[in-house]
């Protein structure tokens, strides 16, 4: 009579722990299919550079290959809005992309400020005019992020938390664009290669300061992205493409796969 009264007990008990860990792998199910995911941004985020574009983005160049469409192909939320632009500031962002997000937004992915910061145009000046102007002009850059761009990224920051409440919300980075001492013979000086990192840093580390305030997650790149740099002998960035001048300093697919995805995933 005993036996069987521990035997029942012990059947009771396998069966609520088996109920218990059911349980939990249906409430996981759940939350994964109850994910809704807005991805915002500018063309690191649309994923210029990398190819693969829907016809329907037109000149904002969202490709399928760009890290929020891989997390999406990944993880399957209930529902995905894909709003980033090439060549996208933060007020583009406020006035045109917040169209999707709602209370029920869960996940936010979005990385903004090199536009507003001037980085195409520092690039092109770097290109075509030699180390004096380019070290100048990124020295703007330098001060432009310093003085005015924390505001603009509150700005978005805030507008974004105003309409999404809820949601977890992840800003990613930019890379280091080159590496120093490495595979390049001809192009930029070692002395504009070292100032354009030294900026990309600034930015970063900026942007960083800005999120930790508004208790957002950052999603640094960088470390993702060495080894992978212009010059490197396997980079995942394009340097200047003549052919095709918008891919210039855009990550390619490479890059949305091996550096943007994994830190996305690992935060979102």
């Amino acid at each position: 009579m005993k036996l069987s009264r521990l035997g029942s007990v012990a059947v009771t008990l396998a069966a609520l722990v088996g109920l218990g860990i059911g349980g939990a792998g249906v409430a996981s199910a759940q939350e994964a299919a109850a994910t809704s995911y807005v991805a915002l941004g500018d063309s690191y985020s649309s994923g210029v550079g990398a190819g693969s574009y829907d016809s329907s983005s037109g000149s904002c160049k969202r490709s399928t290959k760009a890290y929020p469409v891989l997390w999406k192909n990944a993880n399957a939320p209930a529902s995905f809005h894909f709003t980033a632009c090439s060549g996208a500031k933060t007020t583009d962002v406020i006035n045109n992309q917040l169209g999707p997000l709602t209370s029920g937004t869960t996940l936010v992915s979005i990385s903004i400020g090199g536009n507003d910061a001037g980085f195409a145009d520092a690039m092109t000046t770097c290109v075509l005019q030699g180390e004096s102007a380019c070290i100048a002009r990124i020295n703007e850059a330098r001060a432009y992020i310093s003085n005015t761009l924390p505001s603009r990224l509150d700005a978005v920051y805030n507008a974004i938390r105003g309409k999404a409440p809820n949601a977890r919300v992840v800003v990613l980075n930019y890379p280091r664009f080159y590496k120093l001492s490495g595979s390049c013979v001809v192009g930029l000086s070692e002395r504009s290669r070292a100032a354009i990192n030294d900026a990309a840093d600034h930015l970063s580390d900026t942007i960083a300061k800005r999120v930790a305030n508004h208790g957002f997650a950052f999603g640094d790149v960088r470390g993702r992205f060495t080894g992978h740099e212009i010059c490197s002998g396997d980079s995942w960035l394009h340097s200047v493409d003549w052919f095709n001048i918008t891919n210039s300093y855009h990550p390619k697919a490479a890059g949305q796969s091996g550096g943007y995805y994994p830190v996305m995933e690992s935060l979102a």
